[in-house]
């Protein structure tokens, strides 16, 4: 299992969740390999001082989405 987070507003269309938001989590979690979790550069602001360890993983082109985003690794304990 692969995971890819990013916090937006979401929109819900005929009980489904659609919209950039779930786009680009798509795509994040595509750059994610087996057991990763990987999130995006609003989640990881989102996330600061709650404890959990991020590694930056670089600047990434996510198809369908303008410029490039950051993705960072969640760091296993």
């Amino acid at each position: 299992m692969r995971v890819g987070v990013h916090t937006s507003e979401v929109e819900i269309a005929g009980g489904a969740a659609r919209g950039v938001g779930v786009h680009a989590a798509a795509r994040i979690a595509s750059l994610a390999g087996p057991g990763d979790v990987f999130v995006s550069g609003t989640t990881h602001d989102l996330l600061d001082g709650s404890g959990l360890e991020l590694e930056h993983r670089g600047e990434h082109e996510l198809k369908g989405l303008s410029g490039k985003r950051a993705v960072f690794a969640l760091r296993r304990s």
